[in-house]
């Protein structure tokens, strides 16, 4: 037998501890902090002894002060009672005061994270899940700082103060164990009943609030189409089953309730009156009683604290798990984007394929191309033919792709979006301005360069619009920009995507809601790209802009049909296409 093998029960457990801290980026996380929970356990030790402090004291008291009736003693035991308490409520607000602590810097070493997280979930169409990441952080940091956490470290004393109550008695004993027993019952049959009520109220109360919510956004549209009374009514149907889910879930608590509280104050006075029983047989004395009966109470405490604090270690548990896996899904990108001397960027698509979720048929099929730097790409096609669609595609943004996109020959995938996102420039359909100031939403919430943002205004046109405002560039736009007009939120998302002089501009439908000055402003900028040497993707409905791009693109039901140079008058229609070399390749048809 190779004895080197065996290893001791304590040796087993420091090799778990070792795997699980590394075993994921959220479990290295909690395993840093292992010195503050070790202090926490020896604080949750050392106040969970001296808990038997009054116990003690009163054994004191009915045992040795008043059949020896000496005023010192009970002076003595006093002091020592004020002194062993004061030190077990300075241990509660350290350990207290230790978590939160230990909470917040979880928080903050990992917020970074989850906030990033968010987003790249977002994109990746799991929406429900990115909006629930920041809830699941928020309690796990909760649990580590409340009851919950308390109610775990105080569980295993329960065994402690049972067994002193068996040194008392062993019927005591027995007895703590019977209500520790039908505690834990009651309080699993109460999470069983309320379960349900209490997830259906929850539900409806979120879809209730959701539906308002939404009405409220269109509140002129309501208003002014007569549309409120119809309204009203829908609502107070969900409203009415609301209540009624809402009702059923309290029902079922206050009834649970009242049978825990039964069970509670039955233990109390059955404890008392077997301690009386024991002291009329000779087998404990008065004091032992007293102090039984506190021990009792301490004894079935933390199963009490534990049940009641179930439904959040469930809750943290579940959050912790749905946490980690985001983090272990979207690992922190350490590579750095490959960049090439010119202006512009390479840009290839290979075999790309992508699908949306409850969507049988692909929204774009076996797409490939090539796209010199400093090149100028028109994408044409009718509606739904999966332009918007490819531009995220090219911007790494599409979440179900296949196939491969491809900057200066190095995969999206393996670039850092934050400094793949500086040389990055887009314009969707929806443009999204956030709640800011005006050149703030111009300088993407970064530094604000006072000298790039005018410029990026130059070349969207748009400087002296902006200069027309009260505030011009410190006017505050609102959430969603509503301040503005469709055309402006246009023209401002613009200079946005024209900020710090990117490398690929992705432009989607940028002319959908211009005057014919917005339009003469785009054709200025699409030269003014092309002639500091950027790659410029732009869609586009408007055969005139076309005319200035040096390679076209159309679509048809998510398939490429063209690809090649505009085609003059006089020229043959250019097929599809190609290699994948340093640039395109039309195949005359």
């Amino acid at each position: 037998m190779n004895l080197s093998k065996l290893k001791t029960p304590w040796q087993e457990q420091l090799t778990r501890l070792r795997e699980f801290s590394g075993r994921s980026e959220l479990n290295r996380f909690i395993w840093s902090f292992r010195r503050e929970f070790a202090y926490a356990f020896c604080f949750t030790a050392l106040i969970n002894l001296l808990m038997l402090t009054p116990t003690v004291y009163m054994l004191q008291v009915f045992d040795r002060v008043l059949v020896s009736q000496s005023e010192f003693t009970l002076y003595a035991i006093t002091i020592m009672l004020f002194f062993f308490l004061g030190v077990m409520s300075f241990s509660e607000w350290v350990r207290a005061r230790l978590l939160v602590r230990l909470g917040v810097r979880l928080d903050v070493r990992l917020n970074a994270r989850v906030f990033s997280t968010t987003f790249a979930l977002q994109n990746q169409g799991q929406e429900k899940e990115a909006a629930q990441l920041f809830g699941d952080l928020s309690r796990v940091r909760q649990f580590l700082t409340g009851a919950g956490l308390f109610a775990l470290l105080d569980a295993p004393w329960s065994p402690i103060y049972i067994l002193v109550l068996f040194l008392l008695h062993p019927f005591l004993g027995a007895l703590a164990i019977l209500f520790c027993g039908v505690l834990a019952v009651i309080a699993w049959i109460s999470s069983q009943v309320m379960k349900e009520p209490l997830e259906e109220a929850s539900a409806a109360i979120q879809k209730e609030t959701a539906y308002l919510d939404g009405k409220l956004r269109h509140a002129s549209v309501v208003e002014s189409m007569g549309m409120l009374g119809n309204m009203r009514n829908s609502w107070m149907q969900k409203h009415q089953r609301t209540l009624a889910r809402g009702r059923r879930g309290l029902d079922a608590q206050t009834r649970m309730q009242s049978i825990t509280r039964f069970a509670r104050l039955f233990q109390q006075s059955l404890c008392l009156g077997a301690g009386a029983m024991l002291v009329i047989f000779g087998k404990i004395s008065p004091g032992a009683m007293i102090a039984a009966n506190a021990l009792m109470g301490r004894a079935t405490h933390p199963v009490d604290a534990l049940m009641n604090a179930w439904k959040d270690l469930l809750a943290a548990k579940n959050s912790y798990a749905a946490l980690e896996a985001a983090l272990e899904a979207h690992p922190h990108q350490e590579t750095v984007l490959v960049t090439d001397t010119a202006p512009g960027a390479r840009l290839a698509l290979v075999e790309v394929r992508a699908t949306a979720k409850h969507r049988e048929a692909p929204i774009l099929e076996q797409v490939s191309f090539s796209l010199p730097a400093g090149s100028a790409l028109g994408i044409l096609g009718p509606s739904g033919s999966g332009k918007s669609t490819l531009a995220r595609v090219i911007l790494g943004i599409w979440p179900d792709i296949e196939g491969d996109v491809r900057y200066d020959d190095v995969s999206i995938r393996d670039q850092d979006r934050v400094v793949l996102g500086a040389e990055l420039g887009y314009l969707p359909q929806d443009v999204e301005l956030f709640n800011g100031s005006i050149a703030e939403n111009i300088a993407r919430f970064g530094e604000v360069d006072p000298t790039q943002v005018i410029a990026a205004c130059q070349a969207a046109g748009v400087h002296e619009m902006i200069l027309r405002f009260p505030k011009g560039y410190d006017t505050e736009i609102g959430d969603g920009g509503r301040v503005l007009s469709g055309g402006q939120r246009q023209r401002i998302g613009l200079a946005r995507a024209l900020y710090g002089n990117p490398r690929l501009v992705v432009l989607d439908e940028p002319n959908a809601n211009l005057d014919d000055a917005g339009d003469r402003a785009l054709f200025q900028a699409v030269l003014a790209l092309k002639q500091r040497g950027a790659t410029l993707v732009l869609i586009t409905h408007r055969p005139q802009i076309v005319a200035a791009m040096d390679f076209v693109l159309t679509l048809a039901d998510g398939r490429l049909t063209q690809f090649g140079k505009p085609r003059l008058a006089e020229e043959k229609p250019v097929a599809a296409v190609t290699t994948m070399g340093a640039g395109p390749q039309p195949v005359p048809a």
